[in-house]
């Protein structure tokens, strides 16, 4: 793959959920280093793109690739190139009692394929984690249980899971879904840092139109087709805006004076 390929080109892709078609007929690239924004309205069908791109649902038609390579009919991949991706879901549930601390759980966000027993010591690996820990600011956490963490807490782990070894491609399905404005807006800072420390491509799936403009490269906007793309000053207007979502939704965004609500 050469330095000025995209990173992701899907063609032609669509999505069954049950009988209905979630997803039809989509096409887009994400070029390398960029941060790209899906938006669209609730149910439009941006989790069953996402969990496409990821293998995690089967594909009614077209192809995807990833740094090169064709996923496979069943999600496949090189495990070379699985290893390149990172994925934060919308939440990570839980139950009360799980016994995995954070440091345990961002060493296996270093593991390599085919994982032996005798990295889980390994001085590069530990290193690598603490690193981790320090540059997502979760360096106090790492004795803590993941199911004892705030959400803000926990989505800085994720980071921190994604940061423990190199990535090209990170995907946030509504990864700040359920913080307050201010968390919101930390977690965003230190995604964008990362994010340019890192070199990584990422494709978010948002709610926050106001992050988006400010934050974002290319916005596709989708319901169930792809409705427009580009530039989140075009794909943004408020012409477009009403066209996706209608003409008497107004969309959510974060007061980032410090208080979530609607405007």
């Amino acid at each position: 793959m050469t330095d000025n390929a995209p990173v992701l080109v899907v063609e032609g892709l669509s999505v069954r959920r049950g009988e209905q078609l979630a997803v039809e007929q989509v096409s887009f690239q994400l070029a390398r280093e960029t941060d790209t924004a899906l938006v669209g309205p609730n149910g439009a069908g941006k989790s069953s793109l996402v969990a496409a791109l990821l293998g995690l649902l089967p594909r009614a038609a077209g192809s995807v690739r990833i740094l090169g390579h064709a996923l496979g009919p069943a999600g496949e991949l090189p495990r070379s190139v699985r290893a390149q991706i990172a994925y934060l879901p919308q939440s990570l549930a839980l139950q009360g009692r799980f016994p995995l601390t954070v440091g345990e759980f961002v060493g296996f966000g270093f593991d390599p394929p085919g994982l032996s027993l005798a990295w889980l010591g390994n001085s590069r690996r530990c290193n690598a984690v603490q690193r981790a820990l320090e540059r997502t600011g979760c360096q106090d956490l790492a004795e803590r249980r993941l199911s004892e963490l705030s959400g803000g807490q926990l989505k800085r782990v994720l980071l921190a899971f994604c940061v423990v070894r190199p990535r090209q491609l990170l995907v946030l399905d509504e990864a700040q879904a359920g913080l307050d404005a201010p968390s919101s807006e930390q977690f965003q800072e230190l995604l964008l840092d990362l994010r340019r420390q890192e070199g990584w491509t990422v494709l978010q799936v948002s709610h926050d139109l106001e992050m988006v403009r400010r934050s974002c490269d290319q916005v596709l906007c989708l319901n169930r087709r792809l409705r427009c793309s580009g530039a989140p000053d075009h794909a943004l207007s408020a012409a477009r805006l009403a066209e996706l979502y209608g003409p008497n939704v107004v969309p959510y965004r974060h007061n980032h004076a410090g208080i979530a609500g609607h405007g």
